[in-house]
This record gives C-alpha cells, structure tokens and sequence, in this order.
C-alpha cells in the first residue's frame, strides 16, 4: 500500500486545522478522552492480533503454558475491550451533556457565576467529590448539580466547576473524589489527569497510602467481617482503579512501597470478594510483565552503550560507512523509525511531570524518593547521538565527492522520515548537517544540490514558534486517525520540542490558586499533551528489522565536538582567522 506522504500542502493543512478544532468542540476534557480511546483501541489491536498469531498455531498438543499464555491473552483482550467501552460510553455521554449545556447556555439570559458552585447567596453548599463522574460534571439538567454532600466534607473541601468542567479543588477534595465507593468509581479521563499530575504534590505511594486508608475508614475494611452486603460493589470498583493505576503508570510500582501497598488491600478484598482473585491476579501478572520489559529495555541500552564506548576507547577508525551498510534511504529511514517507536514506548507519562517538578529533600527522602526520568533522558541523548552520527558520517571522508554523496544521502533519509512521520530522526539529521564542522563545508556544499535539503529545513524552521513543523505534525496526526495501516499510524514528535511545549506549560500555570486550592485546569492541559503522546506509544513498528543496520547505528564510533571540528579542517582547510587559531588550539590539544 503506497504511504500518504506529509510534507504539508494547503488541503493538508486545512484537514489537519479542521481536525484540530472538532477536538476542542467541548473543551480539553472530552479531547483527554478521545485520545485515551484511541490509545485504547490501538492496544485492543496488538492484543487481538497476538492472540490471533498465538491461535493460528496447531493447538492439538498445547501444553499447560501455552494454555495459560492463550488464557492470558483473552484475559487482556476481554479488559482492553471493557475498557474501551467503558470510555467510549464516557465519551458519548459527556458529548452529549456538553451539547445540552451549550445550547442552555444560548437560550438563558441570566448570567453565569465565575466559580461554577456557588452560583446564588442562598447556594453555598459544597459538592460531594463522590456524587460526580465526568459525564454528571458536563451534564446541567441539575441547575448548579447537586449540592448533597456526606457530612465530613466542609466549603473549603469543594471540588470547584466552571461551565461543567472541574476547575480546582483541595488535594484531600481531589483524593476524595478518586476513591471509589459502593456505588461509585471515577471516569478513566480523571483517574489519568489526576494520577499524571498529582506527584507535583503528593508522591505516588504516599497518594496510594491515602487512598487506601480512605478506603479503610469509608467502608471499615479494618474490621474482622466486613460486611459484604453493606459494601456492594465497593471491591469490584476499588479492583477497577487499581488496576487502571498500574496499566497507565506501572513504573510507580518499582517503589516496594507501592507494591506492599498494592498486595495489603487487595489481599483484604479477595478474603471479601473471593470471585475477584483472578482479577487481582491478573493486574499483578500484567504488572510484573511489563517491569520485567522495562528492566530488559534498560540492559539493552546498557549493552549498546558499552559496545559503543569500548569502540571508541580502541579508537578504532572506521572502514565503512552507513551507504555500504544500508544504501536504501528508505530502508535506513525505516531502521530509525524502529529506534524511535522502541525507546519512545518505554517512557512513562509520568516522566514528563517528574522531570519539572521540584524536588523536596527531608530527613525521610531516600533513593526511592528521587524521580525517575531515565527513560526520557535515554531518548534525549539518542537524538544527539544521531545528529552527531550524521555529521560524523559527513567529516569522515576525505575526498570532497564522497562528502557530496554522503550528504545528498541523508537528505533522502531525511524526507523519507517525514513520509513515514518521524518527525525526530529528521530533525537529528538536520541537526547533524547544520552543525559546524558540517556546515562549514562550503565547497562540498557547492556541488550539494540544496533544493531538496532546502525544502526539509523549510519545514522544521524555527520561526513562529516552528509553525512549519506544527503544521506537519497535525497533518500526521490527522493521517493517523483516520489511518487503515500501522504505517499510516505512525507519529514521533519533534521531542525536545514536545518536551519544552511540556515545560512551558508547567511554567507558565500556577499549580495552586490564590486560595490555596488545586489548578486542575493545568492538570487537564498536562493530560491533554501527554494523552497525545500515549496514542502515539501504541502504534508497532510495521518494518522489517536489520540487526547489522541497527547494530551500526547504535555501537559505530561517532567523534566528539573537537574531533568533528579537526576532521572538518582536514577535509577543508581553515580559511577564516577564527578557524585557523581553533584549528591550531585544537592540534595543540591533541599534541599534533
């Protein structure tokens, strides 16, 4: 199947524009939830389609392993399925009370309070956090909502809305309205932007503490016979919200902490509900299969990044170059891609969040306390690595047509990869040939025919706040919603630029307000960022992997900044008085 390509004419721009504003048609909340749906339906894919590999073997002499692998897999395609439903029927039914609310909105005449609750003098009760899903929180049959409120909770305790949307709230409100009850259980859309962004004040297992010990005294679970009947479906809902914890934010759970926490109350829900064992079981086997992934990813980067640096301890100069390993451009483009979707999946979305929040050191912090962004600096440091690659690549060749060849190259890698939507090896290759000892090539440059590298660095121009490369990228994701193939799906972010879009963000919101309460508005734009991220997670690589290729890519020797800088004077000679005494510093340093 031919690819569509996204270099971005006018009607590209005008899909993706269009694209843009049916999602902010009601507000960032539905937008979170649209794309945890889509993620979701993306992750229902991967499982049907391993279980339809795993089935299409001869089962006629299955061993018990097998079968126990076949019933996992039906086990997580049976849940991704609920949980799809589940937030499609969240989705639907917070449309359709978004919709009512616009068009009672229209019709009234009386004007409308700018904190949601206290819309009258006479009005002044706070809502219970327990009494509202997403859906009740857009729906306004109930002028105001309901102001019942369970007798513990006081005004300053209130969960505050504007327009439907909840707004702010006290941290111990927001905890509150997390934890389930007999009869109630958050929306997934909440459950994701409050777990996401609540470690900017309270730390996972610490949040994982209160809810448990909510839990404990709302419904005395501490009691020899807790009675069943009085509890209701309070531990299938409290199994639900544990489990959802640990599928969107497992890497919370390396803290033994959380997974002590984790075993003591569903260990007290299964001596209650026995028929939930399985349940349990199976968060706790999912859980460990993906820490286990993770801690095999991170002894991968860690082997490649020995073989690298034993390569370059040898000093050894290389005999090749990457056109003799891999001479297709697209090939090598697809190669990238595979690097690219394999360290993006394994980033947290809490990373994000923890990379900007302030770190509170106390007599009580220990190692377990320090946040964790490995995952997110691997990935920073792959794309210096490319860009450094490129260039290394570049300055290797002494004779002028080889430099030539090489840099017409990598413009062909490079505009593949913005066909295939991989927007961050383009822009390390860009990167590569704009640094110095590159760029300052000039009669290599000189026989280079520009047009094409030309028109890629048109699209990942700097101005307007890279609104080219923006521009690019809503045409990619338009591409991938309505896309039919993995290839089609398949987005990875310009990242430091995503990264940074994050950090202003966070910068540029206050997290708590005048009062003292909790900003969720902020909590809902951090979701709406990252739940894009996720959908963008889910897609597998549908190219073939080279091992040589990558082992290459990954372990090749590439120079330092003053070695690119000497191999640059020895290709061209310096002729600027600035690069004749660096050239000469440089030589000094290296005792030539």
């Amino acid at each position: 199947m031919e690819e569509k390509e996204i270099i971005c004419d006018a009607s590209e721009s005008d899909r993706a524009t269009k694209y843009e504003s049916n999602a902010d048609l009601f507000g960032v909340q539905l937008e979170v939830t649209l794309k945890l749906l889509e993620a979701e339906k993306r992750k229902l894919e991967v499982w049907q389609r391993e279980l339809s590999s795993t089935l299409s073997h001869d089962n006629s002499n299955m061993g018990i392993r097998r079968k126990k692998a076949v019933q996992q897999l039906e086990m997580n395609v049976s849940r991704i399925q609920q949980q799809y439903i589940q937030l499609e029927q969240e989705y639907k039914t917070a449309a359709m009370g978004a919709i009512k609310r616009k068009s009672n909105k229209k019709r009234s005449s009386r004007s409308q309070p700018a904190i949601g609750l206290k819309q009258t003098p006479k009005s002044r009760k706070s809502v219970g956090p327990q009494m509202l899903s997403l859906s009740q929180m857009f729906d306004h049959r109930v002028a105001g909502y309901s102001t019942k409120v369970d007798g513990h909770f006081s005004e300053n305790e209130a969960l505050i809305f504007q327009d439907g949307n909840l707004m702010a709230g006290s941290i111990e409100a927001l905890i509150q309205h997390l934890v389930p009850t007999t009869s109630y259980h958050p929306d997934r859309t909440y459950v994701f932007a409050f777990l996401l962004s609540s470690r900017l004040y309270i730390r996972p297992h610490s949040l994982l503490g209160e809810v448990c010990q909510v839990c404990s005294l709302q419904q005395n679970l501490s009691e020899a016979n807790a009675n069943r009947e009085h509890l209701g479906k309070f531990g299938p809902n409290i199994v639900q919200l544990l489990s959802e914890w640990a599928e969107m934010f497992p890497y919370d759970f390396r803290d033994d902490r959380m997974m002590n926490q984790l075993k003591e109350i569903t260990q007290r829900i299964v001596s209650i509900y026995p028929e939930l064992r399985t349940d349990v079981t199976n968060i706790k086997h999912n859980l460990m299969n993906r820490l286990a992934g993770l801690q095999k990813y991170e002894e991968e980067l860690t082997k490649w990044g020995d073989q690298a640096l034993e390569k370059s301890k040898s000093q050894e100069v290389p005999t090749t170059d990457i056109t003799e390993v891999c001479g297709n451009p697209l090939e090598f483009a697809q190669q990238l891609t595979h690097i690219e979707l394999e360290r993006l999946r394994f980033i947290g979305p809490e990373e994000f969040v923890q990379a900007f929040s302030k770190e509170s050191h106390s007599a009580e912090t220990t190692y377990r306390d320090v946040k964790r962004t490995s995952n997110l600096e691997a990935y920073v440091q792959w794309f210096n690595r490319l860009s450094y690659f490129v260039a290394t690549e570049i300055c290797s060749h002494l004779k002028k047509k080889n430099r030539v060849k090489m840099i017409e190259y990598f413009t062909d890698v490079a505009k593949e990869c913005i066909n295939i939507g991989n927007f961050n090896s383009l822009m390390a290759i860009i990167a590569g040939m704009n640094m110095s000892p590159v760029a300052r090539l000039k009669k290599t440059w000189a026989k280079v025919n520009t047009s094409k590298f030309e028109i890629l660095e048109h699209q990942m121009d700097p101005s307007n706040n890279f609104g080219s490369y923006r521009s690019c990228l809503k045409a990619a994701m338009w591409r991938s919603d309505s896309a039919a193939s993995d290839r089609e799906k398949i987005v990875i972010p310009f990242f430091s630029l995503f990264v940074k879009d994050i950090y202003f963000l966070n910068e540029g919101c206050n997290s708590k307000l005048a009062n003292g309460n909790i900003n969720f508005e902020k909590f809902w734009q951090l979701a709406k960022h990252i739940s894009d991220f996720i959908s963008w997670q889910q897609v597998e690589c549908p190219f073939q992997r080279s091992g040589d290729v990558l082992s290459y890519i990954l372990t090749t020797t590439v120079f330092s900044e003053s070695t690119l800088s000497l191999a640059s004077y020895e290709c061209e000679a310096p002729e600027t008085s600035f690069d004749k005494e660096r050239h000469k510093k440089l030589k000094a340093q290296v005792g030539l």
